[in-house]
């Protein structure tokens, strides 16, 4: 069977992780809980805003793996002393999942009157022109492949 892909032109090489990033996001939760905002705090800043009223640093968990980052809430078993005539707050475990695009990474978090900041810097990345030599194909052949040489300049500006 023929899989049909999302960048299936042959002049997009190498963009397979792309459509594994896309089914990452296809796959993640639409549940609204906890709220979030996402907010831009610099020109290279970005700053992630959670409402996690009721848990504490110790409730809480962040994991960076695989340019995807995983927040997870767990509040501990309540005593069974405790009863409640209503509850409206909610205090139920969560985890929120965020893709994060290469050269993001995650620099701190805090947690602040119920409120945890993960703050993401992007990094920038160094531009590069490349040469490559061209080799004569007999030449080549003849000496075992030949030697291949390339030479990398940094690009001056940014």
């Amino acid at each position: 069977m023929t899989r049909v892909t999302t960048f299936n032109s042959p002049l997009l090489l190498g963009f397979d992780h792309l459509e594994r990033v896309l089914e990452q996001i296809s796959k993640t939760s639409s549940e609204g809980y906890p709220p979030y905002n996402i907010e831009q705090i610099g020109s290279d800043r970005l700053r992630i805003t959670l409402a996690v009223a009721g848990f504490s640093i110790g409730d809480l968990s962040i994991i960076v793996e695989d340019n995807q980052l995983a927040i997870r809430g767990r509040k501990p078993e309540e005593t069974a002393d405790r009863v409640f005539l209503h509850r409206g707050i909610a205090a139920r475990q969560f985890q929120r999942h965020f893709v994060l695009a290469e050269g993001i990474e995650v620099t701190g978090a805090t947690l602040d009157n119920g409120l945890l900041h993960v703050d993401l810097k992007k990094r920038l990345p160094e531009q590069a022109v490349r040469t490559i030599s061209i080799q004569n194909g007999a030449a080549a052949g003849a000496a075992g492949g030949g030697d291949q040489s390339v030479t990398v300049e940094r690009a001056s500006g940014a």
